[in-house]
């Protein structure tokens, strides 16, 4: 029975050591979990990215949000061209242990849109509709 299973009937203030926790993380077959972003005091969600075990390793030791970039196959420390950085405030497992939130304090835009966050597009009837503009022009944050 695997970790996560065991502890749906923990009580509230029971606790594992982090390193069981993360050795039971069930990764894909690329090594990578989902990642969601969610803004700590407001509860928004910001973008969803993916994490592999030294992305995670990395945010935890340094509280600086690091993901794995699927298409440059490399560590991606959020924010490190943009200067739109991604401060940990707390990180979660869900009750399966696959996929992890991070609740953060996001500095700006978290979408390389220039967005607030990457969910912009709004299912509207048979209409997406773009519900936000950009608050920054990518342009200036990436200097494309």
């Amino acid at each position: 029975m695997s970790i996560f299973k065991q502890l749906e009937k923990a009580a509230e203030g029971d606790s594992i050591p982090l390193e069981e926790a993360i050795a039971a993380l069930p990764w894909n077959d690329a090594g990578l979990l989902p990642a969601i972003a969610q803004q700590h005091d407001s509860g928004e969600v910001l973008m969803l990215a993916w994490m592999n075990e030294a992305a995670l390793r990395e945010t935890l030791a340094t509280g600086r949000v690091c993901y794995w970039s699927r298409s440059r196959q490399s560590l991606w420390r959020k924010g490190e061209s943009s200067g739109q950085v991604q401060r940990l405030v707390e990180l979660r497992f869900d009750c399966d242990g696959d996929t992890i939130l991070c609740r953060v304090d996001q500095t700006g835009p978290a979408c390389h849109t220039g967005r607030r966050d990457c969910f912009y597009l709004k299912v509207d009837g048979d209409r997406v509709v773009i519900d936000k503009a950009p608050l920054i022009d990518p342009e200036e944050l990436y200097g494309k």
